[in-house]
This record gives C-alpha cells, structure tokens and sequence, in this order.
C-alpha cells in the first residue's frame, strides 16, 4: 500500500530485520504495531529515495476471482465494484506523496491517529489537518471522475 509494489517483500523482510537488530531501541511509547510500521514505511521512503521514483506509490487493488457460481447480478457488481477500485487507485496515484501515506495509514492500513503519528513520525496536528485536506482532495478527484465517466 505505501508502493513497494513488486519489491514489498524485500522491503519487510528488511524492516523486520532492522526491527530485530534494534529492538533494544523500542521505548513502548507507542504501540509495538505502529513502531513497526514505522519502519516498514522508512524502508520504503528509502526504497523510492534509491529509486528516484518518489512521487510514483504503487497501490494494488485487491483482484476479484470470480467463480462460475455467480450470478449474473453478482458479476454486474464485481464488474461495478473494481471500476470503483480502479478509480480509487488513479485517484490515489494523483495525490501529492505525503498525502497518499496519510490515507494509505488510516484508511487501508486502518491505523488510529495515534498510530499514525508514530508510522509516520509527524505531530499530532500535521497528521489530523493532512487527512482533512488528502480526503478533501481525493473526494475532488473522485467527484472530477464520477462526471467524467458519467
């Protein structure tokens, strides 16, 4: 969800390594979770940094696997709900960087503000005015779409 795409393998498999070797460092001021996360979406960051490619997350929606079991309303909806998906992720893609990690971590990642804080190591108040303002610009998105596509 933060963009590793093809190499988020990698990228975890080094954050939990990172993690290991720096356990020691954990204070327990925030949750073990989101001290983790905060590492993961570091060697991301670093990922793109070395990459060049900053301001290109990748996000990958989640692919329907239709069975012949469904019915012909079941698949009008699937078809209805990954264009919903797919405009979602274009939307998304839009979005200014820090605006992207502020969502993926609320909303995809489904991480309280606090948690959030600590993953993504802004204040509080950067961290609650960049959500309003990234959902903002995102509805805005989808609105623009919505009239586009009819």
């Amino acid at each position: 969800m933060l963009g590793a795409g093809s190499d988020s393998e990698d990228v975890i498999q080094e954050a939990f390594v990172k993690a290991y070797r720096k356990l020691s460092r954990y204070r327990g001021e925030s949750s073990f979770r989101s001290w983790l996360l905060a590492i993961v979406a570091n060697e991301t960051r670093n990922l793109h940094r070395s990459r060049g490619r900053r301001d290109g997350l990748v996000l990958r929606a989640a692919t329907a696997n239709p069975t012949s079991e469904i019915t012909e309303d079941g698949a009008v909806s699937a078809v209805l709900a990954g264009e919903r998906r797919a405009a979602l992720v274009q939307a998304l893609r839009q979005l200014p960087v820090r605006d992207r990690e502020v969502i993926v971590c609320r909303f995809f990642l489904d991480l309280t503000e606090e948690e959030t804080v600590a993953a993504l190591g802004w204040p509080r108040g950067t961290v609650k005015s960049r959500t309003s303002r990234a959902l903002a610009k995102l509805r805005g998105l989808l609105d623009r779409e919505e009239v586009r596509h009819g």
